[in-house]
């Protein structure tokens, strides 16, 4: 058997999905974002060694250089700057906006994303 509850509330969850094109929002919008990235990366060589990802779902690689600022680092500058990311896996964060994030929400991250990479240069 099933959860008659669960299975409804999932039903709804996907046609909101497809309702309000979260799907294609999160395709569109993370393609926007790794390239700016990747145009920022090429721009100003150093601290980040590229982007990668799928959707909404990337992570940024950071160099690993001794005696300067980390992937932990970077996290508590945009913590400060008002944008949430994770390290893992040492010199890599990992970042994942809502599906019903916004072109402007994202320009914003972006922006905030490159002054925390300035900051830690």
């Amino acid at each position: 058997g099933g959860n008659p509850l669960g299975s409804r509330v999932a039903i709804e969850a996907l046609k909101v999905l497809k309702e309000e094109n979260l799907a294609e929002n999160a395709y569109t919008l993370g393609a926007a974002f790794r390239a700016e990235m990747n145009r920022y990366i090429a721009d100003t060589p150093g601290v980040c060694l590229g982007v990668r990802g799928r959707g909404l779902l990337n992570a940024v690689i950071i160099n690993e250089r001794p005696g300067k600022p980390d992937a932990w680092d970077l996290c508590l500058t945009l913590r400060d700057k008002g944008l949430l990311a994770k390290p893992t896996h040492g010199n890599i964060i990992r970042l994942a906006p809502p599906l019903c994030i916004t072109k402007e929400q994202m320009d914003d991250c972006v922006s905030i994303l490159k002054d925390g990479l300035k900051a830690i240069e």
